[in-house]
């Protein structure tokens, strides 16, 4: 199922989750609402408030706390998003300036602040612990991988357990929420519960996977960043990784060099390297392995059309190309 079918099977719900959005970015402070429109309205996917709604309704809940979740989930994942590229001080998300270079470091560390105080609020309005709990666990655990990708910068000796930890912390944990909270709402029991969370977890992993690759075999017009913006940052992601491991002696001292001093200045040399090696083709293969993954915990959830679209997101988490 193209993506296009996969929205307009949630047009419904993921129209309602926009205006909840709307509404809870309103402040009486120009400045915040201003920045926070602009990141907003940058577009993306809405992939993790639509699993929430996704998850929800294969459980059989619809109702505006659905929405008010996914909205919840969508500021959390915006808030990160200001605070990574002041600390990555990028330029370019979306194929737009991002919001640090439209208007300051500082307003959108600050407003990043405001989306999360403002998430809390609102989780405090759905009235339920164990939501408070997964959302608040969460959160803590996204910052800590933020850290860790922080202390992994420059370090070509990482290696592709330390390089997964990561992303299962800084990426994927937010899809594991999205998914296990339908669950929750759905009063599901503590296995089936996991389940949930498992799929979201393996599924975030191969989509920050994906990312990774695209970073070098994607084009800026697509993936709305630059080729080699990971190299440029001194990030050892998994096809660096790849090469340090099974790359001749020169190759190995290229990358090492490259992850050391960032900067993309050596980024045909080592996208040669990348090719060579096969890294990006081995990289897929760890993609499709969690994916795999996430399609058999699937295995317990009763059949329905929302199962098939979470079926069916595995396949475009696979051929995605921005």
């Amino acid at each position: 199922m193209a993506l296009a079918l996969i929205q307009q099977h949630l047009a419904a719900d993921m129209a309602a989750v926009d205006r909840v959005i709307r509404e809870r970015l309103h402040s009486e402070v120009a400045l915040v609402s201003q920045v926070a429109d602009y990141i907003i309205s940058a577009g993306g996917k809405r992939l993790r408030p639509a699993l929430v709604v996704l998850s929800s309704r294969a459980h059989g809940i619809q109702d505006a706390r659905v929405h008010e979740l996914a909205a919840i989930i969508e500021f959390i994942h915006t808030a990160t998003l200001l605070h990574d590229d002041v600390v990555d001080e990028s330029a370019l998300r979306r194929g737009r300036d991002t919001a640090n270079a439209a208007f300051g470091n500082a307003p959108a560390v600050l407003v990043g602040d405001f989306l999360y105080s403002r998430a809390f609020q609102m989780m405090v309005g759905i009235g339920s612990m164990r939501v408070m709990e997964v959302l608040a666990d969460a959160t803590n655990i996204i910052a800590e991988g933020e850290v860790l990708q922080l202390m992994n910068c420059n370090d070509p000796d990482i290696d592709e357990a330390a390089y997964l930890r990561v992303i299962r912390y800084k990426t994927a944990k937010l899809f594991e929420a999205s998914t296990r909270l339908g669950a929750v709402l759905g009063a599901a029991d503590a296995p089936h519960e996991a389940a949930m969370a498992e799929y979201g977890m393996r599924l975030g992993t191969a989509y920050q996977l994906v990312d990774d690759i695209l970073d070098y075999s994607g084009d800026s017009g697509s993936t709305g960043k630059n080729v080699g913006d990971d190299l440029a940052e001194g990030k050892p992601t998994l096809p660096l990784i790849h090469v340090l491991k099974h790359g001749d002696a020169e190759e190995r001292a290229l990358v090492r060099r490259a992850i050391e001093d960032g900067g993309a200045g050596d980024i045909d040399a080592v996208l040669a390297a990348i090719r060579r090696t096969g890294a990006l083709d081995y990289a897929r293969q760890v993609a499709d392995a969690e994916l795999a993954a996430a399609r058999a915990a699937l295995d317990s959830l009763q059949a329905s059309p929302d199962r098939e679209v979470l079926l069916s997101l595995t396949v475009f988490a696979a051929e995605r190309d921005r």
